[in-house]
């Protein structure tokens, strides 16, 4: 696709085209299978703790958005996948050098030609962010889409790390709860149960 073309249509929100730069969700899966996965979110609550060690002990490394990583005992320093729903600049990607960048946000509109072309882009599809929000009843955040689709594939184990639904604020911002359109009381709540039947998933700390 030209770069021409990706504008046209990201405009005028034809998924089609766009879907036929991803990856296949597959394939995601297929790099998952067996692996001990840290997702590690944002919230600024993680500064405190010294869980660094950990997250870089794991198979995959995944953060999200322009995960800011303050210091290496609490957040560790690798980054395998980068989950966004957000615009990020050259800087950050250089400083965080994915191998793997998924668009999960519904909002084609946002999504860069820079992240759109990079090696092992993945476009989230619709219908998935879609069965959340229903479930929820409020958009998803990007941390618990990751929850989902990584436990949803055959990976070995799942630590989540710096997710405290928005107890703490996040390091990216300084919007309280109620100033976003998620529902961090029903995350967790969908996160408690997936733990509750899924002992692949767990929380740092708890």
């Amino acid at each position: 696709m030209t770069r021409a073309g990706f504008y046209l249509a990201r405009t005028f929100r034809r998924d089609a085209p766009l879907a036929a730069l991803s990856e296949p969700q597959a394939a995601l899966m297929a790099e998952l299978r067996g692996k001990r996965v840290a997702l590690v979110g944002n919230a600024r609550s993680l500064t405190d703790r010294a869980e660094g060690a950990d997250i870089d002990a794991a198979d995959l490394v995944i953060r999200i958005n322009r995960a800011p990583m303050p210091d290496p005992r609490s957040h560790g320093t690798r980054t395998d996948w980068l989950a966004l729903a957000t615009s990020i600049g050259a800087g950050d990607l250089a400083r965080l050098r994915p191998s793997r960048i998924l668009w999960m946000s519904h909002k084609r509109k946002r999504l860069p030609w820079r992240v759109a072309t990079a090696p092992g882009f993945y476009l989230h599809p619709l219908v998935d962010w879609a069965g959340l929000r229903d479930r929820l009843r409020a958009p998803p955040t990007t941390g618990l889409m990751m929850i989902d689709l990584v436990a949803a594939s055959d990976a070995a184990a799942l630590q989540l790390h710096g997710f405290d639904f928005f107890a703490s604020l996040s390091l990216t911002g300084s919007r309280r709860a109620d100033q976003v359109p998620h529902d961090f009381a029903a995350e967790r709540d969908h996160v408690a149960a997936l733990m509750e039947r899924d002992p692949r998933v767990s929380r740092a700390g708890t």
